[in-house]
Formats: C-alpha cells, structure tokens, sequence
C-alpha cells in the first residue's frame, strides 16, 4: 500500500529516559538510523545502540547553554520534506539533508516546574522550545511522518514497532499527529495561564486526562469527564462514576468546604436535602438524615471527618450512591463496601480552582468562585431586636447553606440542623412555602427558626409567612428599594433580622 511507509530513521529528544531503552533497542533491530543531541544521546550511547550526532548532522553545536540544538534546517527540513513533491525531494538532495521517518519528544515538564514552586527564572527555562517545535512540524507532516509527542504514547508506538515491523499507515500516522496536536496545545495553555494573571479579557483552558463515562445527564447523551479526578479523591470502592455523580459530588465537596465542625450532609440533584452540625459525628449523621429521608434516598453523602463504624453501621441502612470523607476506620470500610455497586471516596486535601467557567450558548461563561464566607461580625443589624449568639450560629449556618443551593432559595434551620428548604423556584415566596410544607411534612416545630434567603426580599411577604409559622430571626442580603418595608413588618412582630450585603445567587 502506497500509504503504508516504514520508519527508517528517527529522531530521539526527550526529558524523561524512562522505556527509552525499550524503543531504542527496537529501532536499532529494526535497521532506523537514529539521531540525537544532549543528554539523550548519551544515555543512547551508554546502551550500546548506535546514535548520531545532531550536531554532526548540522554542523552546529548546541548553543546558548542548549537552548539552541534542534532549531535548523538540516532537522526541520528532512521532518516536512513532503515524500511525493519532487521539489522537495530534490532540494534534499541538494543540501544533503535526510528524511525524518519518526520523532520522539518528551518536553519539558513545564507544569510539574510551576508545581513545583520553583523561581520564575527556572520556570522560564523549562519553556520547550525545541521540542515543541519538532512536534508541531512533524505532526503536519503527518502524511510521511510519525511523531510521538510524550510517553503516553510509548505503548502505541512500541505496538507498531512489534506488530507492524516498523510500517504505519496514514490513519495511525494521524491518530499520533491528533495526540502531537493535543500535547502542544495543552503545553501553550499551561504557559499562558502561568503569566496572565489578572487579564479577565484572555481564556484558556486544556485538559488531556479524560474518564469516558457510561453516558451524559441521560442514557441518549454521550458523556465524558476531562480532568484529573485522582488528584482528588481515592476511589476505593464500587462502580463506574457518572455524569451525574460527578455533579453532585462536585456540589458536595463546595458545601462540606464550608464547614470546620463536625458536619454530615446528605445531596440530591447538586442540592442539600440534609444537613447538620454535631460534636459526634453519628449524631450529625442522624440529624441530616432526619431533615429529609425521602429524598436522601439515591443520593450523595459527604462529611468532613473519618467515618467510625458506629456511624457507618447507620449509615448502611440507607440506599446511597456516593459516600465522601476524608478517612474511615477499617471497621467502618468493611461495613459501607457490604453494597458492591456504592462508590466509596476519600477526598484529598487538595484546595479547589477558585475560578469557574461553563459553556453557554457558542461561547463560555467564566467567573471567581463564590468564596465569600460571612462572619459573626460582618452580620449588620437591620432591626431593633438583635439575634443572640445561639441565633448567629444558626444564620451563619443556614446561610452556608444558601450559598450551595440553587437560586431562588430559602433555608429554614434550627440548631445548626437543616430543617428544610426551598430550592430552584422562579419566585422566592413559592422556595418559602416549598420550605414550610417540607418542614412540616417530616413534623418539624419552626417556633424559634431561622429563614436565610440567597437574595433581598422586594417585598414584606416573605418575613410575613414566615413569621406566622414561628421564624424569628433573618438573614438576607439587603439592598431592596423595599427592604424597609420587611424590617419594619420585623420590628412591629418582635422579629431580629440582619443584612449580609452579599447575594449568593447559584445556577
């Protein structure tokens, strides 16, 4: 086949030795005439495998303390020479440059030197320069070259040289140059977000670790994940991750930041349906699940201390998804991994992006992340009566939690224990009464509550229906032409009502 070319000399630059050796020797048995420069070449040569010289290739030294090695025409033209242009076969010849049938480059690890914490000077010089331009000329050269642009691509390279006695064919030439594509943008991506920091106007962002997933939001809908999920949590236990999963647990590790003290909550559809704050944590677990036990069914658990048997004994009686902590003790493992299907995690102590963007429309949204916390002393009294200390901790609680839930919300909370609320409703008084009649419905008493909204009330109503069901105290953002009206409904009912002056709207 007319595409079906074989490697007869390849070019060797990388950072990393590892399986070098391997791909060598098998160049070496396959009869590729091998080049090199630097520090590869040597560890070529100490194998005992024949390599030559770049530099006696060009005739140039590697200069400026080898920032120069590669950069000539000698290399660059025998890569994109094109194999069928005869005057490009001719002009070969004329300079006494030879074809390129493969190049190997491993970079510079850019992003593990910023990771690192190291000086922007060594930051600077592990910039690839060199590399990144021999795969970008290869891979557009991928109709007669093969270029291999990192050590994930080791095993598909080795499988050619094993199976297909050194020989590629167009589409595996392609299939390396779409990988070579991927690496240098991925590469250029992390360069340019280390220096542009503070330029709101400029985006980009490159992921090359990917999970298929079994599907999207819905069995018709492909779905994949691209990110490096390890890096936050240790699967230990049950199936396959799903979209959805990782919606939620995306939307619990944001809630469960949120808290110091001991906390259990319990998720569904990236909103709480329960939560609270214990000194033990089997109790906190209790009282979570008693705020909703209908919907905790199915859905994601998350706490911010080791799980102990006890709890996990509890725990076990409910039909769950997810489960995310950052240990458990052995007992407690042997319990939870009863269900094999229960995916089981244990969360990193890795800080979160404080950025955030999605798609919309033909274009993204990009946005801070919501790390604004309120504290006891930012709370601004709106009313002649004032929450006590007990009532603070309660707003300071429902409010944490009206952060994480989608808007139009309201939270009704009582003792640092998650009574109910009202979620994802186009008007605020309709979150209210979704949040009283859930209450109510699990037989909570709400004389002596708390009401948190995510924004400002335009109107008295909501202080008003509240109050008729027992809540006392209120935290909201502030800021409506109307607010007096709501705090005047408040000082006429002997009700305490405080101003955040932040809105914590979530879509």
């Amino acid at each position: 086949m007319a595409n079906n070319k074989k490697i007869k000399s390849a070019l060797v630059s990388v950072f990393h030795k590892e399986r070098v050796d391997e791909i060598v020797t098998k160049l070496e048995k396959a009869g590729v005439k091998i080049y090199s420069t630097g520090g590869t070449k040597k560890f070529i040569e100490d194998l005992g495998v024949e390599v030559t010289a770049v530099e006696e290739l060009t005739s140039y030294p590697s200069i400026l303390g080898g920032r120069v090695k590669t950069l000539h025409p000698k290399v660059f033209g025998g890569i994109l020479s094109r194999r069928d242009n005869d005057g490009d076969v001719k002009q070969l010849d004329e300079y006494q440059i030879p074809e390129i049938d493969l190049v190997i480059v491993d970079l510079y690890p850019f992003e593990d030197t910023v990771a690192s914490g190291a000086s922007h000077p060594d930051i600077i010089e592990k910039i690839d320069i060199g590399g990144i331009a021999l795969i970008r000329a290869a891979a557009k050269n991928y109709k007669d070259v093969i270029i291999v642009p990192s050590r994930n691509e080791y095993d598909d390279l080795i499988d050619l040289l094993d199976n297909n006695n050194a020989h590629s064919t167009l589409e595996q030439r392609e299939a390396f140059a779409v990988k070579a594509f991927a690496t240098s943008s991925n590469y250029d991506t992390a360069i340019f977000n280390y220096f542009n920091k503070g330029n709101d106007n400029l985006f980009r962002a490159s992921y090359n670790d990917s999970i298929t997933l079994r599907y999207g939001e819905n069995p018709h809908q492909k779905g994949v994940f691209f990110g490096k999920f390890d890096e936050l949590f240790d699967k230990i236990h049950g199936k396959e991750i799903s979209y959805n999963n990782l919606l939620d647990i995306d939307a619990a590790v944001n809630l469960i930041e949120e808290f110091d003290e001991t906390t259990f909550a319990i998720l569904k559809h990236n909103n709480a349906c329960g939560c609270a704050s214990r000194e033990k944590l089997i109790d906190a677990w209790s009282a979570a699940l008693a705020g909703d036990p209908v919907s905790a069914f199915g859905g994601i658990l998350i706490t911010n201390k080791e799980v102990d048997a006890e709890t996990a004994a509890e725990i076990n009686k409910l039909f769950f998804e997810v489960i995310i902590a950052p240990s458990y003790s052995e007992k407690a493992l042997e319990i939870l991994k009863s269900k094999k299907n229960r995916i089981i995690l244990v969360q990193k102590p890795v800080d979160m992006p404080d950025s955030q963007f999605r798609s919309v429309l033909n274009g993204v949204l990009y946005q801070q992340r919501d790390l604004k916390q309120e504290l006891a002393e930012e709370l601004k009294p709106a009313t002649t009566l004032q929450p006590d200390a007990s009532q603070v901790e309660d707003l300071l609680f429902a409010n944490k939690l009206v952060k994480q839930s989608k808007s139009n919300t309201i939270v009704l909370a009582k003792n640092k224990h998650l009574l109910a609320s009202g979620v994802g409703e186009t008007s605020r008084v309709d979150a209210l009464k979704h949040a009283i009649e859930k209450a109510e419905s699990f037989g909570f008493d709400l004389k002596g509550a708390v009401m948190s909204s995510d924004a400002f009330f335009p109107f008295a109503d909501c202080v008003e229906i509240a109050h008729g069901v027992g809540v006392d105290c209120v935290v909201q953002p502030g800021g409506s032409i109307r607010d007096q009206d709501s705090i005047d409904y408040c000082n006429d009912h002997n009700m305490s009502m405080v101003f955040t002056g932040t809105r914590h709207f979530k879509h």
